[in-house]
Protein backbone atom coordinates (compact mmCIF):
# COMPACT_ATOMS: atom_id res chain seq x y z
CA UNK A 1 0.00 0.00 0.00
CA UNK A 2 2.60 2.36 0.74
CA UNK A 3 4.63 1.58 -1.90
CA UNK A 4 1.51 2.71 -4.39
CA UNK A 5 1.31 6.06 -2.28
CA UNK A 6 4.44 6.40 -2.81
CA UNK A 7 4.12 5.87 -6.29
CA UNK A 8 1.56 8.51 -6.95
CA UNK A 9 3.73 11.12 -4.61
CA UNK A 10 6.25 10.86 -7.16
CA UNK A 11 3.78 12.13 -9.75
CA UNK A 12 2.82 14.64 -7.62
CA UNK A 13 6.20 15.90 -7.16
CA UNK A 14 6.38 15.37 -11.08
CA UNK A 15 3.63 17.61 -11.94
CA UNK A 16 4.62 20.24 -9.13
CA UNK A 17 7.49 20.76 -11.25
CA UNK A 18 6.54 20.87 -14.72
CA UNK A 19 4.03 23.01 -13.48
CA UNK A 20 6.64 25.50 -12.16
CA UNK A 21 8.35 25.47 -15.67
CA UNK A 22 7.07 28.42 -17.21
CA UNK A 23 7.21 26.32 -20.35
CA UNK A 24 3.93 24.75 -19.47
CA UNK A 25 1.87 28.00 -19.82
CA UNK A 26 2.64 28.21 -23.90
CA UNK A 27 0.08 25.39 -23.75
CA UNK A 28 -3.20 25.97 -22.03
CA UNK A 29 -4.62 22.69 -22.42
CA UNK A 30 -2.04 20.72 -21.19
CA UNK A 31 -1.78 22.80 -18.05
CA UNK A 32 -5.03 22.33 -17.61
CA UNK A 33 -5.40 18.92 -18.04
CA UNK A 34 -1.62 18.99 -15.24
CA UNK A 35 -3.51 21.33 -12.88
CA UNK A 36 -6.50 18.23 -13.07
CA UNK A 37 -4.58 15.40 -12.23
CA UNK A 38 -2.48 18.03 -9.41
CA UNK A 39 -5.94 18.02 -7.43
CA UNK A 40 -6.53 14.80 -7.76
CA UNK A 41 -3.51 13.94 -6.67
CA UNK A 42 -2.78 15.89 -3.47
CA UNK A 43 -4.83 13.75 -1.28
CA UNK A 44 -2.98 10.85 -2.36
CA UNK A 45 0.59 12.75 -1.71
CA UNK A 46 -0.41 14.45 1.48
CA UNK A 47 -1.09 10.76 2.77
CA UNK A 48 2.24 9.50 1.75
CA UNK A 49 3.74 12.67 3.61
CA UNK A 50 2.13 12.27 6.68
CA UNK A 51 2.62 8.19 6.70
CA UNK A 52 6.11 9.09 6.17
CA UNK A 53 6.55 11.73 8.81
CA UNK A 54 4.88 8.68 11.55
CA UNK A 55 7.43 6.23 10.29
CA UNK A 56 10.50 8.63 11.31
CA UNK A 57 8.54 9.34 14.44
CA UNK A 58 8.52 5.90 14.95
CA UNK A 59 12.03 4.87 13.88
CA UNK A 60 13.32 7.65 16.05
CA UNK A 61 11.29 6.58 19.18
CA UNK A 62 12.35 3.29 19.11
CA UNK A 63 16.01 4.51 19.12
CA UNK A 64 15.74 6.41 21.82
CA UNK A 65 14.46 3.21 24.19
CA UNK A 66 17.42 1.40 24.17
CA UNK A 67 19.37 4.55 26.19
CA UNK A 68 19.58 4.22 29.65
CA UNK A 69 17.64 7.58 30.94
CA UNK A 70 14.84 6.26 32.05
CA UNK A 71 12.93 9.59 32.00
CA UNK A 72 13.80 9.21 28.23
CA UNK A 73 13.00 5.94 27.83
CA UNK A 74 9.59 7.08 28.92
CA UNK A 75 9.07 9.81 26.99
CA UNK A 76 10.29 7.91 23.43
CA UNK A 77 7.28 5.39 24.77
CA UNK A 78 4.90 8.27 24.63
CA UNK A 79 6.17 9.17 21.28
CA UNK A 80 6.07 5.82 19.70
CA UNK A 81 2.12 5.05 21.03
CA UNK A 82 1.19 8.49 19.47
CA UNK A 83 3.60 7.63 16.53
CA UNK A 84 1.77 4.22 16.25
CA UNK A 85 -1.57 5.77 16.77
CA UNK A 86 -1.38 8.06 14.11
CA UNK A 87 -0.16 5.75 11.81
CA UNK A 88 -3.10 2.96 12.28
CA UNK A 89 -5.58 6.11 11.66
CA UNK A 90 -3.09 7.40 8.65
CA UNK A 91 -3.08 3.71 7.27
CA UNK A 92 -7.29 3.50 7.72
CA UNK A 93 -7.61 6.63 5.54
CA UNK A 94 -5.01 5.79 2.65
CA UNK A 95 -7.15 2.46 2.61
CA UNK A 96 -10.26 4.24 2.01
CA UNK A 97 -8.15 6.34 -0.92
CA UNK A 98 -6.60 3.46 -2.70
CA UNK A 99 -10.18 1.52 -2.97
CA UNK A 100 -11.47 1.54 -6.52
CA UNK A 101 -13.13 4.85 -8.00
CA UNK A 102 -16.20 4.94 -9.40
CA UNK A 103 -15.60 6.00 -13.22
CA UNK A 104 -19.02 8.33 -12.81
CA UNK A 105 -18.54 10.05 -9.93
CA UNK A 106 -17.37 13.05 -11.63
CA UNK A 107 -20.33 13.77 -13.70
CA UNK A 108 -23.02 15.38 -14.49
CA UNK A 109 -26.55 13.92 -13.92
CA UNK A 110 -29.89 13.54 -14.85
CA UNK A 111 -32.14 13.82 -12.47
CA UNK A 112 -35.99 12.29 -12.82
CA UNK A 113 -38.67 12.14 -10.62
CA UNK A 114 -42.04 10.08 -10.53
CA UNK A 115 -45.17 10.23 -8.60
CA UNK A 116 -46.20 6.47 -8.01
CA UNK A 117 -48.83 5.16 -5.84
CA UNK A 118 -50.78 7.60 -4.28
CA UNK A 119 -52.20 9.80 -7.11
CA UNK A 120 -51.87 13.62 -6.86
CA UNK A 121 -50.66 13.64 -3.54
CA UNK A 122 -47.57 11.20 -4.90
CA UNK A 123 -47.26 14.61 -6.96
CA UNK A 124 -47.51 16.65 -4.63
CA UNK A 125 -44.55 14.68 -2.93
CA UNK A 126 -42.75 14.16 -6.28
CA UNK A 127 -42.97 18.16 -6.37
CA UNK A 128 -41.23 18.38 -3.06
CA UNK A 129 -38.64 15.90 -3.53
CA UNK A 130 -37.64 17.91 -7.07
CA UNK A 131 -37.65 21.28 -4.37
CA UNK A 132 -35.39 19.62 -2.00
CA UNK A 133 -33.07 18.96 -4.39
CA UNK A 134 -32.92 22.01 -6.33
CA UNK A 135 -32.17 23.67 -2.35
CA UNK A 136 -29.25 20.97 -1.70
CA UNK A 137 -27.51 21.64 -5.33
CA UNK A 138 -28.39 25.40 -4.53
CA UNK A 139 -26.35 25.02 -1.17
CA UNK A 140 -23.19 23.13 -2.93
CA UNK A 141 -23.47 25.30 -5.66
CA UNK A 142 -24.36 23.42 -8.29
CA UNK A 143 -26.62 24.17 -11.13
CA UNK A 144 -30.06 22.27 -11.57
CA UNK A 145 -32.00 23.05 -14.57
CA UNK A 146 -35.43 21.73 -15.49
CA UNK A 147 -35.34 19.70 -18.91
CA UNK A 148 -39.05 18.33 -18.85
CA UNK A 149 -41.95 18.34 -16.41
CA UNK A 150 -45.46 17.45 -16.67
CA UNK A 151 -47.29 19.12 -13.78
CA UNK A 152 -50.78 18.58 -12.14
CA UNK A 153 -53.16 21.62 -11.84
CA UNK A 154 -52.77 21.28 -7.88
CA UNK A 155 -48.50 22.10 -8.74
CA UNK A 156 -47.56 18.25 -8.29
CA UNK A 157 -45.25 16.74 -10.68
CA UNK A 158 -46.53 13.64 -12.45
CA UNK A 159 -42.92 13.66 -13.75
CA UNK A 160 -39.25 16.24 -14.32
CA UNK A 161 -36.08 15.46 -16.03
CA UNK A 162 -33.42 17.78 -14.76
CA UNK A 163 -29.86 18.45 -15.39
CA UNK A 164 -27.35 19.15 -12.38
CA UNK A 165 -23.95 20.09 -13.35
CA UNK A 166 -20.74 20.92 -10.98
CA UNK A 167 -18.32 18.90 -9.28
CA UNK A 168 -19.04 15.97 -7.83
CA UNK A 169 -22.26 15.53 -8.29
CA UNK A 170 -22.85 11.88 -9.10
CA UNK A 171 -20.48 11.28 -6.10
CA UNK A 172 -23.02 12.65 -3.84
CA UNK A 173 -26.76 11.77 -5.92
CA UNK A 174 -26.12 8.61 -6.67
CA UNK A 175 -27.36 7.45 -3.79
CA UNK A 176 -30.92 9.03 -4.41
CA UNK A 177 -32.26 5.92 -6.49
CA UNK A 178 -35.25 4.30 -5.47
CA UNK A 179 -38.40 4.23 -4.34
CA UNK A 180 -39.18 7.24 -1.63
CA UNK A 181 -42.10 6.71 0.17
CA UNK A 182 -44.23 9.11 2.18
CA UNK A 183 -46.32 9.11 5.37
CA UNK A 184 -48.95 12.08 6.01
CA UNK A 185 -52.85 13.75 6.15
CA UNK A 186 -53.27 15.04 2.52
CA UNK A 187 -55.03 18.41 2.72
CA UNK A 188 -57.90 17.30 1.09
CA UNK A 189 -58.72 14.23 3.47
CA UNK A 190 -60.99 15.54 6.11
CA UNK A 191 -61.09 12.56 8.55
CA UNK A 192 -57.47 12.75 9.06
CA UNK A 193 -56.54 9.48 8.30
CA UNK A 194 -52.90 9.34 6.89
CA UNK A 195 -52.12 8.10 3.48
CA UNK A 196 -49.05 6.26 2.15
CA UNK A 197 -47.73 7.31 -0.96
CA UNK A 198 -44.28 6.59 -3.05
CA UNK A 199 -42.60 8.73 -5.61
CA UNK A 200 -39.67 6.93 -7.92
CA UNK A 201 -36.01 8.57 -8.06
CA UNK A 202 -33.26 8.09 -10.78
CA UNK A 203 -29.89 9.52 -10.75
CA UNK A 204 -28.31 8.89 -14.02
CA UNK A 205 -24.78 9.75 -14.69
CA UNK A 206 -24.67 12.26 -17.59
CA UNK A 207 -23.64 10.06 -20.84
CA UNK A 208 -20.95 11.07 -23.29
CA UNK A 209 -21.58 10.05 -27.10
CA UNK A 210 -18.27 7.73 -26.19
CA UNK A 211 -20.15 6.02 -23.20
CA UNK A 212 -23.49 5.22 -25.65
CA UNK A 213 -23.62 4.59 -29.67
CA UNK A 214 -26.96 4.97 -30.86
CA UNK A 215 -28.16 4.52 -34.25
CA UNK A 216 -29.92 7.48 -35.85
CA UNK A 217 -31.70 4.83 -37.99
CA UNK A 218 -33.16 3.19 -34.28
CA UNK A 219 -34.54 6.61 -33.37
CA UNK A 220 -38.07 7.86 -34.40
CA UNK A 221 -38.42 11.52 -33.82
CA UNK A 222 -42.22 13.58 -33.79
CA UNK A 223 -42.52 17.25 -32.62
CA UNK A 224 -45.30 18.72 -31.39
CA UNK A 225 -46.72 21.79 -29.32
CA UNK A 226 -45.56 22.01 -25.66
CA UNK A 227 -48.24 22.52 -23.13
CA UNK A 228 -48.78 22.44 -19.47
CA UNK A 229 -51.12 22.80 -16.41
CA UNK A 230 -52.50 26.00 -16.48
CA UNK A 231 -51.22 27.06 -19.89
CA UNK A 232 -47.60 27.24 -18.56
CA UNK A 233 -45.19 26.43 -21.23
CA UNK A 234 -47.59 26.58 -23.87
CA UNK A 235 -46.38 27.19 -27.42
CA UNK A 236 -47.55 27.89 -30.67
CA UNK A 237 -45.11 26.25 -32.89
CA UNK A 238 -43.89 22.30 -32.82
CA UNK A 239 -41.06 22.52 -30.25
CA UNK A 240 -41.59 20.11 -28.38
CA UNK A 241 -39.53 16.61 -29.09
CA UNK A 242 -41.01 13.25 -28.56
CA UNK A 243 -37.95 10.43 -28.77
CA UNK A 244 -38.54 6.89 -29.20
CA UNK A 245 -35.75 4.37 -29.67
CA UNK A 246 -37.19 1.56 -31.38
CA UNK A 247 -34.25 -1.61 -30.00
CA UNK A 248 -35.56 -0.42 -26.18
CA UNK A 249 -38.82 0.93 -26.40
CA UNK A 250 -37.58 4.18 -24.42
CA UNK A 251 -39.75 7.32 -25.03
CA UNK A 252 -37.93 10.52 -24.15
CA UNK A 253 -39.96 14.16 -24.18
CA UNK A 254 -38.61 17.71 -23.81
CA UNK A 255 -40.71 20.24 -24.27
CA UNK A 256 -39.33 23.29 -21.68
CA UNK A 257 -37.46 25.18 -24.52
CA UNK A 258 -38.86 27.31 -27.14
CA UNK A 259 -36.07 25.94 -29.58
CA UNK A 260 -36.66 22.45 -31.08
CA UNK A 261 -32.77 21.95 -31.40
CA UNK A 262 -32.29 22.27 -27.94
CA UNK A 263 -35.08 20.24 -27.17
CA UNK A 264 -34.00 18.09 -29.78
CA UNK A 265 -30.49 18.43 -27.68
CA UNK A 266 -32.04 17.65 -24.42
CA UNK A 267 -33.72 15.00 -25.23
CA UNK A 268 -31.06 13.03 -26.78
CA UNK A 269 -29.10 13.60 -23.39
CA UNK A 270 -31.79 12.28 -21.45
CA UNK A 271 -31.59 9.05 -23.75
CA UNK A 272 -28.55 8.44 -23.57
CA UNK A 273 -28.32 8.78 -19.96
CA UNK A 274 -30.80 6.15 -19.80
CA UNK A 275 -29.40 3.65 -22.16
CA UNK A 276 -26.02 4.18 -20.29
CA UNK A 277 -28.12 3.40 -16.84
CA UNK A 278 -30.04 0.37 -18.54
CA UNK A 279 -26.78 -1.53 -19.06
CA UNK A 280 -24.82 -0.51 -16.03
CA UNK A 281 -28.14 -2.07 -14.32
CA UNK A 282 -27.82 -5.30 -16.74
CA UNK A 283 -24.24 -5.44 -15.54
CA UNK A 284 -24.73 -4.79 -11.80
CA UNK A 285 -27.40 -7.61 -11.45
CA UNK A 286 -25.41 -10.36 -13.47
CA UNK A 287 -22.59 -9.56 -11.12
CA UNK A 288 -24.97 -9.72 -8.10
CA UNK A 289 -26.35 -12.89 -9.83
CA UNK A 290 -23.04 -14.61 -9.56
CA UNK A 291 -22.23 -13.28 -6.10
CA UNK A 292 -26.16 -14.42 -4.97
CA UNK A 293 -26.40 -10.93 -3.46
CA UNK A 294 -27.95 -7.77 -4.03
CA UNK A 295 -25.90 -5.74 -3.07
CA UNK A 296 -25.03 -2.55 -5.23
CA UNK A 297 -27.52 -3.22 -7.80
CA UNK A 298 -29.47 -0.69 -8.04
CA UNK A 299 -32.63 -1.92 -7.84
CA UNK A 300 -35.06 0.90 -8.06
CA UNK A 301 -38.63 -1.10 -6.91
CA UNK A 302 -37.03 -0.98 -3.29
CA UNK A 303 -37.77 0.87 -1.25
CA UNK A 304 -34.73 3.06 0.11
CA UNK A 305 -36.28 6.06 2.00
CA UNK A 306 -39.19 6.77 4.61
CA UNK A 307 -41.03 10.39 5.01
CA UNK A 308 -43.05 10.02 7.93
CA UNK A 309 -44.69 13.70 8.73
CA UNK A 310 -46.93 13.03 11.46
CA UNK A 311 -43.68 12.45 13.21
CA UNK A 312 -41.55 14.46 11.75
CA UNK A 313 -39.88 11.27 10.73
CA UNK A 314 -36.92 10.56 8.26
CA UNK A 315 -36.23 6.65 7.75
CA UNK A 316 -33.08 5.41 5.55
CA UNK A 317 -33.72 1.78 5.40
CA UNK A 318 -30.54 1.11 3.65
CA UNK A 319 -28.36 2.28 7.13
CA UNK A 320 -31.02 2.46 9.48
CA UNK A 321 -31.06 5.99 10.06
CA UNK A 322 -33.50 7.88 11.39
CA UNK A 323 -33.30 11.49 11.76
CA UNK A 324 -36.15 13.66 13.45
CA UNK A 325 -35.80 16.79 10.97
CA UNK A 326 -38.05 16.11 8.23
CA UNK A 327 -38.55 20.08 7.84
CA UNK A 328 -34.93 20.47 7.39
CA UNK A 329 -34.35 17.57 5.06
CA UNK A 330 -36.88 18.76 2.82
CA UNK A 331 -35.35 22.02 2.77
CA UNK A 332 -32.24 20.31 1.59
CA UNK A 333 -30.25 19.31 4.22
CA UNK A 334 -29.44 15.98 3.22
CA UNK A 335 -25.56 15.56 3.54
CA UNK A 336 -26.27 13.38 7.05
CA UNK A 337 -27.98 10.86 5.07
CA UNK A 338 -25.60 11.27 2.08
CA UNK A 339 -22.57 10.74 4.44
CA UNK A 340 -23.99 7.79 5.85
CA UNK A 341 -24.44 6.17 2.65
CA UNK A 342 -20.84 6.90 1.47
CA UNK A 343 -19.25 5.83 4.78
CA UNK A 344 -21.42 2.25 4.62
CA UNK A 345 -19.98 1.61 0.44
CA UNK A 346 -16.82 2.08 2.04
CA UNK A 347 -16.92 -0.10 4.65
CA UNK A 348 -18.39 -2.52 2.16
CA UNK A 349 -15.67 -1.97 -0.58
CA UNK A 350 -12.86 -2.20 2.47
CA UNK A 351 -14.46 -5.79 3.95
CA UNK A 352 -15.00 -7.18 0.23
CA UNK A 353 -10.77 -5.75 -0.44
CA UNK A 354 -9.90 -7.18 2.73
CA UNK A 355 -11.59 -10.79 1.75
CA UNK A 356 -10.12 -11.18 -1.48
CA UNK A 357 -6.50 -10.46 -0.17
Amino acid sequence: MLDKLNQIAARHAEIEDLLADGAVYSDPPRMAKLLKEQKELSPYAEAARGIGDCLKREAEALSLMDGRDPELRELAREELDDARAALELLYAGARVLLLPKDPDDGKNVILEIRGGAGGEEAALFAAALLRMYGMYAEKRRWKLEIMNVNETELGGVKEVNAMIEGGGVYSRLKYESGVHRVQRVPDTEASGRIHTSTVTVAVLPEADDVDVEINPADLEVDTYRSGGAGGQHVNKTESAIRITHKPSGLVVECQDERSQHKNRDRAMKILRSRLLGMERQKAAEAMASERKSQVGTGDRSERIRTYNFPQGRLTDHRVNLTLYKLDAVLNGDIDEIIDALSAQEQANSLTADAASQ
